[in-house]
């Protein structure tokens, strides 16, 4: 299956736009470009049953965020405040950035 192409950065506000945890907005953690996934904060929550070990005295359930996959979320605009499609726009001084296709507001750095 061919890669996609990764429009969304790690510290990106994103929506949930697919899934049990659709509508939930976060900030992306990790992003795994070889399984076009990212890790978005407080969503798709799992839990692990863990063994005591040397980090951990007690063993217990444990809740950590799982990956989701880049397609089932979407970059939030600052400006439009609501998920956006984001396109490629060139600068003047021939840098390329990451813009709003509504209102053209430049997203992240």
């Amino acid at each position: 299956m061919p890669k996609m192409k990764m429009h969304i950065k790690k510290d990106d506000k994103v929506k949930v736009i697919a899934g049990k945890d659709r509508g939930k907005i976060g900030k992306v953690l990790k992003v795994i470009a070889k399984d076009d996934r990212v890790l978005v904060e407080k969503v798709n929550i799992v839990k692990r049953h863990m063994r005591p070990n040397a980090q951990m005295k007690q063993g217990g359930i444990v809740e950590n965020e799982a990956p989701i996959h880049v397609s089932n979320v979407q970059v939030m605009c600052d400006k439009c405040v609501k998920p956006v499609r984001i396109k490629m726009q060139h600068l003047e001084d021939g840098t390329k950035v990451r813009a709003c296709r509504n209102c053209n507001e430049i997203i992240g750095g």
